[in-house]
């Protein structure tokens, strides 16, 4: 199993409506096939602490089954739509992958 997590710090002139756009835009990647599971969530109303970073405005978790299978989620059309469409609303973006 591998684990892809994205962190995604939104530009700060977005309006409503291209956020509501951009997350939709994240939640279309869950019906690309070769993920096994994909979470789409926004920092939690949890306490504050020293080891926690909330300054992000969206993290996508994508769950595949090994490597071969996130390369293939990586070119997947459903995902290179996504990054042309959206990639001009993100200020920066963080990747974690974990196996």
């Amino acid at each position: 199993m591998l684990v892809h997590t994205v962190f995604f710090w939104l530009r700060k002139d977005l309006d409503g409506s291209q956020i509501t756009e951009f997350r939709m835009g994240l939640e279309s990647l869950k019906t690309i096939e070769h993920a096994e599971a994909v979470y789409v969530g926004t920092p939690a109303a949890v306490a504050e602490r020293p080891v926690c970073d909330s300054s992000y405005d969206f993290c996508l978790t994508v769950i595949v089954k090994d490597v071969p299978a996130h390369d293939a989620y990586q070119a997947h059309e459903k995902h290179q739509a996504f990054i042309a469409a959206h990639k001009e609303h993100w200020k920066k973006v963080k990747v974690y992958d974990a196996d």
